[in-house]
């Protein structure tokens, strides 16, 4: 049996990448600038706190069972914090956070965010039906 943590790096890994390059795409086709905003720091930050979250709550499942829905929202409260102490100080140099600026963060974030619930429902599913 494949251990679900190293298959959701796999995934997240892959996914992220996909979603970077076709973000930076998108700017490309559209003349848009595409390393600014701190468009790499996001989706790496975000990678990494999905990988970190979906990690504790791995090594977690047994003890904290009945409470790993409350430490997956608390781990989506500690990434967003991480905007407002790390993006938003850089986004608001300039006195404005721009759409590019927010997309830069928001597209990562959701992102991470959507494979994390999909990955980590499908995940306590199976452990539900080995342990019923």
């Amino acid at each position: 049996m494949t251990n679900p943590f190293f298959s959701f790096i796999i995934k997240a890994l892959v996914l992220f990448t996909m979603a970077f390059g076709l973000h930076i795409g998108i700017l490309y086709l559209l003349t848009l600038p595409l390393f600014e905003s701190h468009i790499i720091l996001a989706y790496s930050l975000n990678l990494v706190l999905v990988i970190l979250v979906f990690g504790l709550l791995y090594l977690l499942r047994k003890k904290y069972k009945s409470q790993l829905g409350f430490l997956f929202l608390a781990g989506s409260v500690v990434k967003f914090a991480v905007f407002f102490i790390v993006f938003q100080p850089l986004f608001k140099q300039d006195g404005v956070i721009s759409k590019l600026e927010f997309a830069s963060f928001f597209i990562p974030y959701l992102l991470g965010l959507i494979i994390e619930t999909i990955s980590l429902s499908k995940w306590l599913n199976k452990l539900d039906e080995t342990t019923s």
